[in-house]
């Protein structure tokens, strides 16, 4: 624990790039006393409204409510100014950097708007649009990270599907990335595993994990995954698949989250290790995976090794899963839960 509490008190002198997809979280409270005579639907009588930056900023948030200085790189789009003006507001006020934002002609700013009567979500109204990024912005983002990599500890890729981190995108991250020997970290998305070739560490949670094993086994012409089941159910198949997409994508390291049970972390030339939950209560599971990267790439960067990270992420874990709606946990708080 006193290594533990060293690491996390170097993480005010790490810098952390998070590039990925900007979406915007809209909710919406209110109460239903009657049903519309329009439809057989209720009628929400807004009482409260509340703007979250979510997608990659949750991840550049976590970063920041760590005591880490932070930047994002992403997308937002200049139809309806209204959600590109609030996210801003919102980033800026939680102290991100935000010079690696670019605004793409005629896209939507990605805006989920939940609407909850009492304590129920009724609808959820998306407005995005999901088509890959213009090749001009795709180029002023990939300038951008060339110019400033140097000034960065880290990169953090967060790819939630959004049309910003095609394949060919991603792969040039993760070269520069390396090129200048720096930390690349990603949260991946299931369709676009074999981009992630060598990176330092990519954190699936199960289905993410089990959904790569089925991809990668289509793209494998020696049928490597074939002997792999559909659903990994035990310790056994965890460690299975793990220690394979280990090996096919040549990644440092490998941290499978496992909700309830906690995660498990594959190291190149090691054998895995469980790590149990930590978790005291549990309110609400939605962003612990933004938390689980966000602290896992900061203690790298603040002198941990692998271990070390994940042992402190897990601990961050555990504390945001025990507070309502998508949370972040403070230095703080991470370093009294260590006791």
């Amino acid at each position: 624990m006193k290594e533990l509490k060293k690491i996390i008190s170097n993480f005010t002198n790490a810098k952390i790039l998070v590039v990925g997809d900007l979406i915007l979280d809209e909710y919406v409270w209110g109460s239903v006393e009657r049903i519309s005579p329009e439809a057989p639907v209720p009628v929400v009588l807004g009482e409260n409204r509340k703007y979250v930056p979510g997608g990659a900023a949750n991840v550049a948030n976590n970063i920041a409510a760590l005591g880490a200085k932070v930047s994002l790189c992403g997308v937002l789009g200049d139809k309806e100014p209204g959600p590109r003006e609030i996210f801003l507001k919102q980033v800026k006020e939680r102290g991100i950097e935000t010079k690696g934002i670019f605004l793409e002609k005629g896209r939507y700013t990605s805006l989920k708007t939940r609407i909850i009567a009492g304590h129920q979500q009724v609808v959820r109204v998306d407005w995005e649009h999901l088509h890959n990024i213009a090749g001009s912005i795709k180029n002023k983002l990939l300038q951008y990270i060339y110019d400033n990599i140097k000034n960065f500890d880290a990169i953090i890729i967060e790819d939630y599907g959004k049309g910003l981190l095609d394949r060919g995108l991603t792969e040039d991250i993760i070269r520069q990335a390396n090129s200048f020997r720096k930390i690349v970290t990603v949260d991946p998305k299931e369709d676009n595993f074999d981009c992630y070739f060598k990176a330092t560490c990519i954190t699936p949670n199960r289905r993410e994990a089990q959904n790569a094993v089925r991809y990668l086994r289509m793209k494998d012409a020696h049928n490597k995954f074939k002997i792999y089941k559909e659903e990994l159910l035990s310790d056994n198949d965890i460690i299975k698949a793990g220690n394979a997409i280990l090996e096919h994508l040549q990644l440092e390291s490998l941290l499978i989250t496992l909700g309830e049970h906690g995660m498990r972390l594959f190291e190149k030339g090691k054998d895995s290790k469980h790590i149990p939950t930590v978790a005291q209560e549990v309110f609400d599971v939605s962003g612990a995976g933004d938390t689980v990267i966000a602290t896992f790439t900061l203690a790298l960067c603040s002198g941990a090794n692998k271990l070390q990270a994940a042992h402190i992420a897990n601990f961050a874990a555990g504390i945001v899963v025990g507070k309502i709606g998508t949370a972040v946990t403070t230095r703080g708080e991470l370093l009294e839960r260590l006791g």
